[in-house]
């Protein structure tokens, strides 16, 4: 189901641990890892949080019996970039693993929706002018706007552009930080801001 070229798959039982200070033993570092999270949600979030804290370059996939907002949005707090169900792991377990592997998420829409919401509604819209060097002028303002969570015509209003031209940054922008919506954008920014 998963061999496919570049792909290392290593299997590894680790040791629960109890609070997010303490370390799994013998943790070895991987691109993406891959949680079976059947655990209670307490011990979950505290292996995340203790292989971010050790590896925090990786990718994290949590495959779950079932998620709810939530459950689901503490651990896209705490950087989780996919969850993926038990009963459609078959399904979506390589596509998620591709996903996450290049930075993207693998979060049901509806869901990712919901939280970019919470994080817009709570105060945590920030300018993103600082967040990264590699962007032009014009795309560090659409960025901004995007941030604000803005659609396409709004941002060509406060531009004084065109929504072609607009568009033509978003894509390069959602490029540039390797994701494909506006949501994983504005979720990518918050996970950031937290590290």
């Amino acid at each position: 189901m998963l061999a496919k070229p570049g792909l290392h798959l290593r299997t590894c039982q680790l040791a629960p641990v109890a609070t997010r200070e303490q370390e799994p033993e013998h943790l070895p570092r991987a691109n993406v890892y891959v949680i079976d999270a059947h655990a209670p949600r307490p011990a979950v979030e505290a292996l995340v949080a203790a292989i971010q804290s050790r590896y925090p370059e990786s990718y994290l996939l949590l495959v779950v019996e079932k998620y709810d907002e939530n459950n689901a949005f503490a651990l896209l707090a705490l950087g989780v970039k996919g969850l993926v169900r038990y009963t459609e792991a078959r399904q979506q377990l390589p596509g998620a693993l591709q996903a996450v592997a290049t930075g993207g998420f693998w979060v049901p829409r509806g869901l990712l929706s919901h939280f970019v919401d919470s994080i817009l509604h709570t105060g945590h819209r920030t300018q993103g002018s600082s967040w990264s060097a590699q962007l032009s002028t014009r795309e560090t303002q659409v960025l901004d706007r995007l941030l604000e969570n803005l659609s396409n015509k709004e941002i060509a209003a406060k531009l004084n552009i065109s929504e072609r031209t607009v568009k033509f940054h978003v894509s390069n922008v959602l490029t540039k930080f390797g994701v494909g919506r506006r949501a994983d954008l504005i979720l990518l920014r918050y996970q950031q801001q937290r590290n």
